[in-house]
């Protein structure tokens, strides 16, 4: 006979309401409230629910007390992902011109996106929690990145280190990617790869650097 205290206490540890937990195992959420209630002894379904909540049917029956004993747990989608050779990095929408686009904070989104590890490690060995990709718009660093190439921008990277180096950074509240140059006098060229657009000279606090560009990723 079903524990129901059991039952719902391995629903609140991973995460599941009666209505997800319904439909991974193919019964009805009623059944569910039912079996968490008490008023349901079982179902032919509960090696699903064993299965979904990480453990198994003698833990939820109340024949052994550890949850995980004998149970069957998945491996995580990181566990995974890193079998697989892949990283966890986040892609921001948000369109970092290689022009003039503005930059409004509040309306970024972003996703999750993994990618080879292999790929990145060619370009920077930052940990993925300071790494973004984004797709840039425009086409002032053409040839060297195109109109919604994929960046890989690593934000550790605060400080103007390599001279000419391309940045992605914030200008006169303009989001932006260009290569940067330090000067003597402590201002910064900001210029572009394509020689029709000229080039600009901030001064100090003028500049905000979102991060370095590590690597492009072309479209073809």
């Amino acid at each position: 006979m079903l524990i129901p205290d059991r039952l719902v206490s391995r629903m609140e540890q991973c995460g599941e309401t009666q209505s997800s937990l319904a439909r991974k195992v193919g019964i009805s959420p009623q059944m569910v409230g039912k079996l968490a209630r008490g008023d349901a002894a079982g179902t032919t379904q509960l090696h699903k629910i064993a299965l979904h909540l990480r453990t198994t049917i003698p833990y939820l029956t109340g024949e052994v007390d550890d949850p995980e004993e004998g149970a069957y747990i998945p491996p995580s989608s990181d566990e995974i992902a890193e079998q697989m050779g892949l990283m966890k990095v986040e892609e921001v929408d948000l369109a970092i011109g290689m022009g003039a686009t503005y930059l409004d904070e509040p309306s970024v989104q972003s996703i999750e996106r993994w990618i080879p590890t292999d790929w990145v490690r060619n370009f920077t060995d930052s940990p993925a929690s300071f790494l973004t990709i984004a797709k840039p718009v425009g086409d002032s660093m053409y040839p060297t990145i195109n109109d919604r190439d994929i960046v890989l921008i690593d934000r550790s990277k605060r400080v103007i280190d390599r001279q000419d180096a391309i940045w992605a950074l914030v200008y006169g509240g303009l989001g932006t990617i260009k290569r940067v140059r330090a000067m003597p006098d402590g201002t910064i060229k900001l210029m572009s790869d394509n020689p029709q657009v000229r080039e600009e000279t901030a001064v100090d606090g003028e500049v905000f650097l979102i991060g370095r560009v590590a690597g492009v990723f072309r479209r073809t």
